[in-house]
Parts: C-alpha cells; sequence; structure tokens
C-alpha cells in the first residue's frame, strides 16, 4: 500500500506538470496576443494617414457650414411626459390617450365637473377600480401641468371653468 506521503507527492508533481503546461501556453498566446496588437496599430496608423491625405488632395471649392436640419414635430405617443400647458398650446401637444380624456371632459363635463369614475364610463372603460384609478392618475396628473382644473378634490373641470 502506497503512503499517504507518497500520493500527495505524487499529485503535486502532477500538478506542476500541469502549471508548467499551461505558462507555456499562456507565453504563446501572450506572444500571438502581442503580435496581433501590434498588426492592429498599423492599420489604424495606416487608415489615418490615408483619411488625412484623402482630406488634403480634396479640398471643398466652396466652404461647408452646417446644414440645417429641419426640424420635425414629434407625434406624441403612449407614455409621453404630458407637457405643462402655456399659452399657444393646442392638445396635439399631448399623447392621444390625454387628448380623449380632455374632448370627453369639455364635451361632458357641467358647471360641477367630473369625478374619474365619470369620466371612465364616458370614455368608455370598465369601470373596475384599476382602470377609473388610471383614469384618475391622467386627469391629476393634467391638472398639475395646468390642461385642466381640479376645483374640488377629485373633481375636474376644462380649464377656466369655475364650478
Amino acid at each position: 500500500m502506497p503512503s499517504v506521503v507518497g500520493l500527495l507527492e505524487a499529485r503535486e508533481s502532477a500538478a506542476r506538470v500541469r502549471v508548467e503546461e499551461l505558462r507555456v501556453e499562456a507565453d504563446r498566446i501572450l506572444a500571438e496576443l502581442s503580435e496581433a496588437e501590434a498588426l492592429l496599430e498599423r492599420r489604424i496608423i495606416a487608415l489615418m494617414e490615408l483619411t488625412e491625405a484623402l482630406a488634403a488632395d480634396a479640398q471643398p471649392e466652396e466652404p461647408v457650414g452646417p446644414v440645417p436640419v429641419p426640424v420635425v414635430a414629434k407625434e406624441p405617443v403612449a407614455g409621453s411626459v404630458v407637457p405643462g400647458w402655456r399659452e399657444g398650446m393646442t392638445v396635439q401637444a399631448l399623447a392621444p390617450e390625454y387628448r380623449r380624456l380632455l374632448a370627453v371632459l369639455e364635451a361632458g363635463a357641467g358647471p360641477e365637473g367630473l369625478r374619474a369614475k365619470e369620466l371612465a364610463g364616458l370614455l368608455g372603460g370598465e369601470l373596475v377600480s384599476a382602470k377609473v384609478e388610471g383614469v384618475r392618475v391622467k386627469a391629476k396628473r393634467l391638472a398639475a401641468r395646468g390642461w385642466l382644473a381640479e376645483e374640488r378634490p377629485g373633481v375636474f373641470t376644462p380649464r377656466g371653468t369655475t364650478g
């Protein structure tokens, strides 16, 4: 039966051999990496030199100024931020669900205003608490940003209408 010390020495020897093999492989990989990095650096320099040479040869006849970029108004989409109301703004600045809420409020609100549950019913949504709460949050957001008024807590009226 082999001794415990002998078994450990054999395992140590095998581990030393494996470590040496890995060091040789690591040295080979590092040398290959160094060659690849040198090649990459030469290619980058060559590209930069070529770009500079071509730029020097192709002098523009007219000075090139900034090209005006046409400003395209983005159509608000669901989930977009509700902008604060200011003079001259139209409901087109709002996402479709907010425009619809304002239209329903303006059409259906009397001088006393509408509650979120009434708004949800007029919008055609189910009168479950989740849907009503969603309408309430949207109405509160519109009120906070000046698009409609909340004269009494939970009662919404079109902006400029007092109840």
